[in-house]
């Protein structure tokens, strides 16, 4: 089981490397976009894995048992998995900033915000593995769900293009955001699955 689902994340790492290899260039940017779209896709994917696990935390509170489903128990996985996709995607928004602003803009309030809250995601999420306590863990990452959308729906764009994917007359750039965000999808779910049964079986 564990070798199939080690082979299984492989199948879909390789698959997003080559999909990214393999992707559009723009007059501006060139091959740069690649790295654009990817690091949105990749945000993207960890902020809607903070929003879930803030439901399912909802669900934990409502009925913290479900058959062998526990909702506290999901609801941690997937805020720690969507805490995984969230510091990657740090170091990638740095990358992109010196690529294409030529350094880092720290006056920018999308890139603070995001560092912000990778900042408190871990804390709390270091918190909540301390204290194992369910109530606390869907509590927490509700809380947090939903404050991660409020605090970059706030969030001020500066240098930061509002919208630049959908905002685009290319409908190929747009299809291939699309195919990145389903692959990176596909990854967060393989690891939720994969974490959460093994959490179930050293439980």
């Amino acid at each position: 089981m564990k070798r199939k689902a080690a082979l299984t994340l492989a199948l879909t790492l390789a698959t997003l490397t080559i999909v990214f290899l393999l992707g559009p260039s723009e007059r501006s940017l060139g091959t740069r976009l690649r790295l654009v779209l990817l690091h949105g896709a990749w945000v993207w994917t960890g902020k809607t894995l903070f929003l879930v696990a803030g439901l399912a935390g909802l669900l934990g509170l409502l009925k913290p048992l479900r058959g062998r489903l526990s909702w506290p128990r999901l609801s941690q996985v997937i805020g720690l998995t969507g805490l995984g996709f969230w510091l990657t995607y740090l170091p990638m928004s740095v990358l992109v900033m010196t690529q294409t602003w030529g350094g880092i803009a720290w006056q920018e309030p999308r890139w603070r915000v995001p560092l912000l809250i990778g900042l408190a995601a871990v804390l709390l999420q270091t918190a909540l593995w301390l204290f194992r306590n369910d109530t606390l863990t869907c509590l927490v990452n509700l809380g947090f769900g939903m404050g991660v959308w409020y605090l970059l729906a706030k969030a001020e764009n500066q240098l930061h293009p509002v919208s630049p994917v959908f905002s685009s007359n290319s409908l190929r750039i747009q299809a291939y955001f699309l195919l990145l965000l389903g692959l990176c999808g596909l990854l967060a779910g393989q690891l939720i699955v994969q974490r959460y049964l093994q959490h179930s079986t050293s439980t």
